[in-house]
């Protein structure tokens, strides 16, 4: 048993040097910094980084953003439009054309007994550049128009050469409408589109349907140089992001798996996958298998992201200071409070976030007053050496 002189010895120590005798799991910071070859010293209160602290309550929910705020509103297009489907090069088309009576141009004066004046011309694929070619008016340009449109440009051609030249176009073979589906889908390929309208889930359809989990896919839209991505269940559930899908489009199904990232007085620290579509402050708080009930400070639970300027405008934070869209921000979380489980169950972690729980003051005491137990092996002797000590 060692003897309380002796104890009083061993405590000096670690009194006079700030418990710096403490149990640590590595090398301090005066270690380390002693070792440098060279230092590039901090000496402002953050590394460079401006951010906002917003504390978590019933009126900032609200105004929190979420994952799946993506839309594909970019392309400026409207769930109630339908592209319209234009020809274009390898579409196959046939064209009849017809007259009021015959001996007009294309129907002659003995073909009067048959039923109907007209005549259909062989199919053609409309080349490369883009042209047909109709006897007696030219080269046509069919790419790029309707055919309707194409039908209007003939008669006008022909109305000078046929007796009242009407003209109808059959497409026969339709290979120009089409968009491709990749990815993470039972059959990928290329189809073509109705001209009816095609939206994006009928492809996916088409395709043979997903193949990953719904809360892990996602579906990028590809219209010529824009693109926008979303959350495959956003899609499902609101039926505006349902776009009409354009000629040319590609859609690209991919999975992936949300992350968030626990650090400090948590059970557990790491990466870790969100398992749903959304998780919640305490789901996110679960899944780190809760606060350290040693160390945790549950007034002090802290997320680290960064957060829309207008929502923070919203919040009422003073945004002055920061240019930039995407603004650094700290969100506190107090769980001491008793109705904190209620604000956390509406606090949804986005992909990316990082969870960190500080410490609580009382953690260097414990670690000071669990040494002093392991040296003097008697937690009521520590009042007396202390008293030895100051005597």
């Amino acid at each position: 048993m060692i003897c309380k002189r002796t104890l009083g010895l061993l405590l000096v120590p670690l009194v006079a040097g700030g418990c710096s005798f403490l149990p640590r799991n590595g090398p301090d910071e005066t270690a380390i910094l002693e070792k440098s070859s060279s230092h590039l010293q901090a000496e402002d209160a953050t590394l460079g980084y401006n951010y906002v602290v917003v504390d978590v309550n019933r009126e900032v929910i609200p105004f929190v953003t979420k994952d799946d705020s993506s839309s594909f509103a970019t392309f400026g297009a409207s769930s109630a439009e339908v592209p319209s489907i234009r020809l274009g090069a390898g579409d196959v088309i046939q064209i009849t054309i017809f007259e009021d009576q015959s001996g007009g141009l294309f129907i002659p004066k003995e073909a009067g007994v048959r039923p109907g004046n007209f005549v259909t011309l062989p199919a053609q694929e409309i080349g490369r550049d883009g042209m047909i070619s109709v006897p007696y008016a030219g080269k046509i340009r069919a790419a790029g128009n309707t055919p309707s449109a194409v039908e209007d440009i003939i008669e006008r051609q022909l109305e000078e050469k046929a007796i009242n030249p009407a003209v109808t176009i059959e497409v026969v073979e339709a290979n120009y409408p089409r968009a491709s589906v990749i990815g993470e889908v039972e059959e990928a390929g290329v189809f073509t589109l109705r001209n009816s309208g095609d939206r994006v889930l009928d492809l996916v359809a088409q395709a043979g349907g997903i193949t990953g989990e719904d809360h892990e896919t996602f579906v990028t839209l590809s219209r010529g140089r824009q693109s926008a991505k979303i959350a495959y269940e956003a899609l499902t559930a609101n039926p505006r992001e349902n776009v009409f899908v354009a000629p040319g489009d590609n859609i690209n199904i991919s999975s992936e798996s949300k992350k968030f990232y626990a650090f400090g007085a948590t059970g557990t620290v790491g990466e870790f996958t969100f398992g749903a579509a959304t998780v919640d402050l305490n789901g996110a708080v679960a899944q780190a298998v809760g606060l350290d009930d040693n160390q945790a400070d549950p007034a002090h639970v802290f997320i680290y992201r960064t957060e829309h300027r207008h929502a923070l405008k919203e919040m009422g934070v003073d945004v002055s200071g920061f240019e930039q869209h995407d603004i650094p921000t700290v969100y506190r979380a107090n769980f001491r409070k008793p109705d904190s489980f209620f604000m956390a169950r509406n606090f949804d972690v986005r992909d990316g976030d990082v969870v960190y729980v500080s410490n609580a003051d009382s953690v260097a005491v414990s670690k000071f007053f669990g040494l002093a137990t392991t040296i003097s092996g008697d937690t009521v002797q520590i009042d007396g050496d202390l008293s030895n000590l100051s005597n």
